[in-house]
């Protein structure tokens, strides 16, 4: 099992194992809640607000979490002991279980939950994700918060798979889709930055509130970079002087290039490379961490 394991059925299971039935409803209508958190040297990375975030996407959804937030966290923190992965990708997820025969209320449903860790994932490779990638901004509209809460992670990707396709189509490597009200929103998996004369700017609404996004916000008043929320229309994107995106998957990740046109000299920019190392140094560190053997002896 040193490639990673699953937790399903209330066993850890080898990850070729970890199967679910095509009657459930998280494979049916993508009914289905998600997180997923990292560890870097045995460290954690804020489980607590990922926790939280998790519990709070399941009742966003009508789901249960059969287990606690503690339970959880051992759960996880066991799965790593086992495979001994000390840099992991953490992912867990609750669907909500087959229909019983004869009835189609969501209500009546035994929701099913399962994680698996993997070594740690790099959104675009490891090699890509530090140079820097070309992102299309998606004429594919990020669907509305009013319709599905994109604070709530979730598993409705249509929107955001058709827009990797259109991005494709014009050989740029990942999207950046919009909302409704034509602002930036969210890409596939990660939150967006623009940077401008010495300022970041970060969509306010329609996307994820993601634990890597609050965490560059930290960073920025740690390290006095000047940081906007606010609304972010798609012009100042392919004008920015760099952007970046953030993920759990990497951290922070620059982007040289916007629909094929580089951004400044085609290079991850000062502010955004300054983000990057002070977030990897503090998570070399520890920084914000809890260590598998203190979940574990909890």
């Amino acid at each position: 099992m040193g490639e990673g394991i699953a937790f399903m059925g209330g066993d850890y299971l080898p990850l070729e194992e970890a199967k679910m039935s095509i009657f459930d409803t998280g494979f049916l209508h993508s009914d289905v809640v998600y997180d997923v958190t990292s560890t870097w040297n045995d460290y954690f990375f804020k489980l607590d607000e990922h926790l939280e975030r998790f519990a709070r996407s399941c009742a966003g959804f009508h789901l249960e979490n059969p287990y606690s937030n503690a339970e959880t966290a051992k759960i996880l923190a066991g799965a790593c002991e086992k495979t001994g992965i000390k840099n992991a990708f953490v992912h867990m997820h609750v669907t909500r279980g087959e229909y019983p025969e004869g009835s189609r209320d969501p209500k009546l449903c035994e929701n099913q939950f399962c994680a698996y860790i993997v070594p740690y994932i790099w959104l675009w490779g490891e090699e890509k994700s530090k140079k820097g990638v070309n992102l299309f901004i998606s004429s594919i509209e990020r669907i509305s918060s009013r319709a599905v809460d994109t604070r709530c992670k979730n598993f409705h990707w249509g929107d955001l798979i058709q827009s990797q396709y259109e991005a494709y189509e014009h050989e740029c490597d990942d999207s950046v889709l919009c909302g409704p009200d034509g602002n930036l929103a969210e890409g596939p998996g990660y939150n967006i930055f623009a940077v401008k004369d010495g300022t970041a700017a970060t969509p306010d609404s329609n996307c994820l509130e993601g634990i890597s996004r609050r965490s560059t916000i930290e960073l920025c008043e740690m390290e006095k970079v000047p940081l906007e929320t606010r609304k972010v229309a798609p012009d100042e994107l392919r004008n920015a002087d760099e952007a970046f995106v953030t993920s759990t998957a990497g951290g922070i990740l620059p982007v040289t290039a916007i629909d094929g046109a580089p951004l400044g000299n085609g290079a991850p920019g000062l502010i955004t490379s300054r983000l990057s190392e002070s977030y990897w140094h503090r998570r070399e560190e520890g920084w914000c961490g809890t260590t598998v053997a203190d979940i574990l002896a909890a």
